[in-house]
């Protein structure tokens, strides 16, 4: 499916668990399923929308204005009931909102060197996080469990910082991922597992958050690209990623727990890896390339299935042999 190219889409992403993706194109934001990717509503609200985040399957919405003609300003973080067919809640900022994460009890909201997190019930600011220069709007949030967990940028090169709103309260867990600068980073749903990428883009690195200890080292490539989306399955047995190369990768994910082997390919000399480290490097399991450069990836129903949404207009659906 591809949309007009008139219609520039603004914004593009999944819901907190991947039953629905939202698009913005120009002054319209559209739901959509992962089957078929059938349209469930679609709203114009005559003005343009930089961010869109869904409060699972829902009718509420985050919404920062964006676009030429934005509808709402960009420092305007504006709650939609699409029920009532209106904004019911709204938070200010004096710069730029940067991105925007929904769960049940939080609202996150970044900006270029701080993160703020509220209630959501009664809007009650309960945390403000001092960042590096994020103007990606670099955040990951637990979706799936009672625990909350955060993950953003530490307030130096390649540091990623990890909130965990446990009892009694613990410091937050700071881990030097890469010797250059974050570009992307992804917890998964219930908040174990985190997986990061530099600058770079030629490896994702498998973090335990419970720890900080670096569980895999898997390689997309070894020529630089922009990660655009890192995502887990449900069951944390794989995590894929995109990049503006056009190529989407899938890697097993270690079981620490039950000491599982990983079976993600490796070079045939990687007993040279102490030498020549590249050689040690586990590969991608599965890939495949689109012609797309700005996309967004979820796992679907079962943890071989996935999808994939671009701000280019085209939707994709894959399943892959485990074998």
């Amino acid at each position: 499916m591809q949309n007009s190219p008139k219609q520039e889409i603004l914004y593009a992403n999944f819901n907190q668990d991947n039953s629905n993706n939202v698009k913005q194109i120009q002054a319209m934001f559209c739901v959509g399923t992962d089957s078929g990717f059938r349209a469930i509503f679609q709203r114009d609200l005559k003005g343009g929308i930089g961010i869109v985040e869904m409060l699972y399957r829902t009718n509420i919405l985050a919404l920062v204005g964006g676009g030429v003609q934005p509808k709402y300003p960009d420092n305007k973080v504006m709650i939609w009931d699409d029920h009532q067919v209106k904004c019911i809640a709204e938070l200010s900022f004096r710069g730029v909102i940067k991105n925007v994460k929904l769960r049940q009890d939080r609202i996150v909201v970044v900006q270029d060197t701080k993160i703020y997190v509220y209630n959501f019930t009664d809007l009650k600011l309960l945390d403000q996080i001092e960042t590096y220069v994020n103007l990606r709007g670099i955040v990951s949030i637990s979706t799936s469990s009672d625990l909350f967990v955060l993950a953003t940028l530490g307030q130096k090169v390649g540091q990623v910082l990890v909130h965990r709103s446990v009892q009694p309260p613990v410091p937050a867990l700071l881990i030097q991922a890469h010797s250059s600068p974050v570009s992307y980073l992804a917890l998964d749903s219930k908040g174990s597992k985190l997986a990061t990428a530099s600058e770079k883009g030629t490896v994702i690195r498998i973090y335990s958050v419970l720890d900080g200890k670096m569980l895999q080292d898997v390689r997309r490539g070894t020529d630089y690209a922009t990660i655009t989306s890192i995502t887990f399955d449900q069951d944390v047995n794989w995590v894929a990623c995109a990049s503006d190369s056009g190529t989407i990768h899938i890697f097993r994910v270690s079981d620490e727990t039950n000491n599982q082997q990983v079976q993600n390919p490796s070079s045939m000399f990687k007993m040279l890896g102490p030498i020549i480290p590249i050689l040690k490097s586990q590969w991608s399991f599965s890939q495949f390339r689109i012609q797309d450069t700005r996309c967004k990836l979820a796992f679907i129903n079962q943890d071989t299935t996935f999808i994939v949404i671009s701000q280019e207009g085209n939707f994709y659906k894959a399943t892959m042999q485990k074998n």
